[in-house]
Parts: C-alpha cells; sequence; structure tokens
C-alpha cells in the first residue's frame, strides 16, 4: 500500500494517528493498542445501556451503537475504535431470515444448501443499512483524532453460518458444500463478497478510518482448501475497497497455517491469534504487510505482574517488525475485569514509547 496520503474521504485527523500509522508500517510513537469485542459485555455501562434491547435491534440503533463503540476509548483509551455491530447484520438487512440467540449466536431459519437457495442472497444497497451510515458519521463526528475501524464477516464465514443454519463445530454441511458442488459453492461465496464489500463501502465512506475483515472460523481449512476455494472471494472484497486507501485488515482464528495465504487475499494487515510467536508469523506472511496480535485472551485473568510479562513478550516478538498494532488474539472475554484491560493499555504505551 501506498505511503501517500491518500485523497478525499480520509484527509482527516486520523491519519497521523498511531493506529494507522503502524498500519501503513510507519515510525509509531508507541505501538498503538485496541481489543477485538472491546466493546461489549465485559463492561458494567454497556450492560446497562443494552438491557432488554435484543442483540440485533441495539445493531440498528444509531444513538446507541454510538455510544458502545465510545464506551471503551473512554474507559480503556485505546488508539482505535472499532464499529459495534455483528457479522450478520448485512445478511438480516437483505431479508434472510436469521436471529441472535443468547448462549447460542447466529440462527438461519432457512439454511442455504441448495442452488434455489440462492436467491435469498440479493445484494445489498446502502438504504438496507442507513443506520449504519448515520452512525459511522457520528462517531466520526464524537471520536477526533482516534480512527474508527469498520467492520464486517468474510465470505466463508457468513456462509458457513448460512449452511449450517448456526455456529458449528465441525463444518459438516459447509464442508459437504464446498467439496461437493463447488460450483455452487463458488456462487455462495461470490454472493457473499458482493454483500460484504458493499457493507464496508457503506461505512468507509461515512468515514470509516479503516476496515477488518473476520474469518473467524477460517482456521477449520486445510491450506490448500482455503487457496481454492474461500481465498478468491476474500481478495475480491479487499480489491473492492482497495480504492479507498484505508488500511484493510484480515483476521482469524486458529490460521497459523493459512497466514501467508491471508497475506496474499489482499490485507495491509494480518491478524495473528496466539497459537504462533509474531516473529515467526512475520516470516510466514512475508515482507510488505503489518501484523496485529496476539495476546492470548485467557492471560487477562491471570495476576497483573502475569499479563505485563506476556504482553512484554509479545511486544519483544514484534520488535522487528515492519508494523505492529497490539491486540488479543480473539475478543475480549465477556467476564473480564476491565481494569485489566484499562492497564493493558496503559503497560503497552508506557514499554513501547519510542
Amino acid at each position: 500500500m501506498s505511503a501517500n496520503r491518500p485523497t478525499g474521504q480520509q484527509q482527516t485527523g486520523t491519519y497521523d494517528s498511531a493506529f494507522l500509522k503502524a498500519c501503513r508500517r510507519e515510525p509509531v510513537p508507541h505501538t498503538p493498542v485496541w481489543f477485538m469485542r472491546q466493546a461489549g459485555r465485559s463492561l458494567p455501562e454497556y450492560r446497562k445501556v443494552r438491557e432488554g434491547i435484543a442483540m440485533l435491534d441495539s445493531c440498528m440503533m444509531p444513538e446507541l451503537i454510538t455510544e458502545i463503540t465510545l464506551q471503551p476509548v473512554r474507559r480503556h483509551g485505546v488508539d482505535a475504535a472499532i464499529y459495534f455491530s455483528d457479522i450478520v447484520v448485512p445478511l438480516k438487512a437483505i431479508g434472510i431470515d436469521l436471529d441472535i440467540k443468547p448462549g447460542v449466536g447466529p440462527v438461519v431459519e432457512k439454511p442455504i444448501r441448495t442452488r434455489a437457495d440462492l436467491e435469498q442472497l440479493r445484494p445489498l444497497e446502502p438504504g438496507d443499512v442507513p443506520y449504519v451510515a448515520e452512525a459511522v458519521r457520528m462517531l466520526v463526528g464524537e471520536l477526533g483524532a482516534t480512527p474508527l475501524i469498520g467492520f464486517a464477516g468474510a465470505p466463508f464465514t457468513l456462509a458457513s453460518y448460512l449452511i449450517e443454519g448456526g455456529p458449528s463445530r465441525n463444518h459438516e454441511h459447509t464442508k459437504a458444500m464446498m467439496y461437493g458442488d463447488p460450483q455452487l459453492w463458488a456462487d455462495l461465496l461470490d454472493r457473499l463478497a458482493v454483500i460484504t464489500s458493499a457493507f464496508l463501502k457503506v461505512q468507509i465512506e461515512a468515514g470509516a478510518s479503516a476496515v477488518q475483515l473476520f474469518d473467524s472460523w477460517a482456521g477449520a481449512l486445510a491450506p490448500a482448501d482455503y487457496r481454492r476455494s474461500v481465498l478468491p472471494a476474500s481478495a475480491k472484497v479487499f480489491e473492492s475497497v482497495a480504492g479507498y486507501g484505508v488500511p484493510r485488515i484480515h483476521f482469524g482464528v486458529g490460521t497459523g497455517e493459512l497466514l501467508g495465504l491471508m497475506g496474499e487475499a489482499g490485507a495491509d494487515v494480518v491478524g495473528v491469534d496466539w497459537r504462533v510467536p509474531l516473529d515467526e508469523a512475520a516470516r510466514r506472511v512475508g515482507p510488505g504487510k503489518a501484523l496485529q496480535g496476539n495476546l492470548d485472551p485467557a492471560v487477562l485473568f491471570a495476576p497483573r505482574e502475569a499479563v505485563e510479562a506476556k504482553a512484554g513478550e509479545v511486544l519483544d516478538a514484534a520488535a522487528g517488525l515492519e508494523g505492529h498494532v497490539f491486540n488479543l488474539g480473539h475478543g475480549v472475554p465477556p467476564n473480564t475485569d476491565p481494569a485489566a484491560l484499562t492497564r493493558l493499555v496503559e503497560y503497552v504505551h508506557e514499554r513501547s514509547a519510542r
């Protein structure tokens, strides 16, 4: 990605932030920090404002989205906000019959298993998600110099939910379609790539400074299957937003064997979970990419000294990287003590100050 200042929308006060500089692999005053699921159940203020409001409803209320997105920025002093949403929001917006069930996750009423089922998936229009653009504009106004990261689920992970009908441990129906009807599979992922691209564009055009594509379930795949059956759709998403000049982040869980391929898909920043040290991850990804990660979220439950020791190991492993954004290797667990996150942000900033 060019280090030249992009034109248009992104010439804002966020351009010289530590987070965007790290994404562009430029020198930073300190290693920037944000956390996946930083806006969520770990915060008492989140639980309070969400009380009695269903998850999908909360993702369609601009004032509430804005408040929830801002909460961890206020409390922890993180270097970036991430737009509060859920990966199934664009699917709901085009009419897919689904709901997010507490303790379960997204549940799809009519799973996609046949070619006729594909007709459920029409392209997403900006008018389908007016609350997204409104919330992003509100957030950009409130955040000032703090960047906002846009958010979407990757085609493979969305396909897995749609085919299985909900969360799955082994992805039997998903892989059965991928291996048994590769053309139907390719057509499904292509439609999802178009929907995801449109969802990200709405956020970028409203003012998001970066975007992250969550491929939460990609770690279930062997590298050859990922390259053949998944990478083309993810690459289509990243290519669709390349012209905006905003950093593009790619994240999955259990993707140690896929890190190089995930970089190939077109991301500027590759997210790394805790299973692979960052220096080894950099070798697998290759030059020209920043890395994001990769403290084990479970470490947050250890005493402060242990948390800081493990965070120090992450920073040491990242010392030679072209660009590094400190994060967890997955989302903040709901029962995390918020004070542990606040202390961690302070520690990373102080320990990495240049």
